[in-house]
């Protein structure tokens, strides 16, 4: 996850820290997403929840650039370098959340068909098409991490010589907005991919699920629960009704989740093609 404090993290190295009154909102609600940050663990509840943050920070980084003094600041800046280096990032920033997108969509049509067959009681392949997909979703969602991790750690331009204070301070703040979108959908993707669980039986993992009632307040993966608990169901086999109960339940539950987390994405990708059309304005207006 992405991290504020640490010294190699080279995107957050950029221009002092200036403020201006245009841009209070939204350095508040970066601030109020880096508190999220700093507690968040990879659960459903905490990846929707920094999904609702980043949306906030969007939609105040649209208000910003919309304003017209902020318009009339940037289209009289010289240096264009930075607009490119934001426009950059905001089209892979698109890619990735449209990918995440699909990948949070076709999850949530193989849970559905999971569903289908436990309600009829009946073997089919749709928990050997559910497992072979979390296969492909893990090595996806590992893949953009990687992605993510690479564009954390590139040389952001130097704009040293941006003497508009207001300017500068879009700038940093657009800077620190694409921070903090990497540090969200670095916890996404950890969610998708339960890569920051630690190692547990299946077994074992079942067996705590079913006798403290849930995982709610444990900070277990919901999807990690959802795999452990399909697959002591194809070893008892659909006829165990208790058991297959206790599946459907887990399977409502994370369907329910995604639902949420669906709409958190559409939120953020609306409002990366906003922002990106609006930069695109200012360009045109150079």
């Amino acid at each position: 996850m992405a991290s504020f404090s640490s010294k190699s993290n080279k995107r957050s190295i950029s221009l002092p820290s200036r403020t201006h009154p245009a841009t209070k909102n939204i350095e508040e609600e970066i601030n109020k997403l880096k508190t999220w940050e700093l507690s968040a663990s990879p659960t459903a509840e905490a990846v929707y929840s920094g999904l609702i943050g980043l949306g906030e920070v969007h939609k105040c980084m649209v208000d910003l650039l919309n304003l017209p003094i902020t318009l009339q600041s940037l289209s009289q800046c010289q240096n264009k370098k930075w607009v490119d280096e934001i426009l950059d990032i905001s089209v892979r920033f698109l890619d990735i959340c449209g990918t995440t997108r699909e990948i949070v969509s076709q999850f949530k049509e193989n849970v559905k068909d999971v569903q289908s067959s436990l309600r009829r009681r009946k073997e089919d392949l749709s928990i050997n098409n559910y497992t072979t997909f979390r296969k492909k979703m893990k090595k996806e969602a590992k893949s953009l991490i990687t992605a993510l991790k690479r564009m954390d750690h590139e040389e952001v331009v130097d704009v040293m010589e941006v003497d508009d204070q207001l300017v500068s301070a879009v700038i940093r703040v657009l800077r620190e907005v694409a921070t903090m979108g990497i540090s969200v959908f670095q916890m996404v993707l950890n969610f998708l991919s339960a890569s920051n669980s630690k190692p547990i039986s299946k077994w074992s993992l079942v067996s705590r699920l079913v006798n403290k009632g849930g995982d709610q307040g444990n900070n277990v993966n919901e999807i990690e629960s959802v795999d452990a608990a399909l697959s002591t169901q194809i070893k008892c086999g659909p006829n165990e009704v208790e058991k297959s109960q206790f599946v459907q339940s887990k399977l409502e539950t994370v369907e329910a989740h995604f639902e949420c987390i669906e709409k958190g994405l559409d939120n953020i990708f609306r409002c990366l093609i906003r922002s990106r059309s609006t930069l695109l304005n200012v360009v045109s207006c150079q």
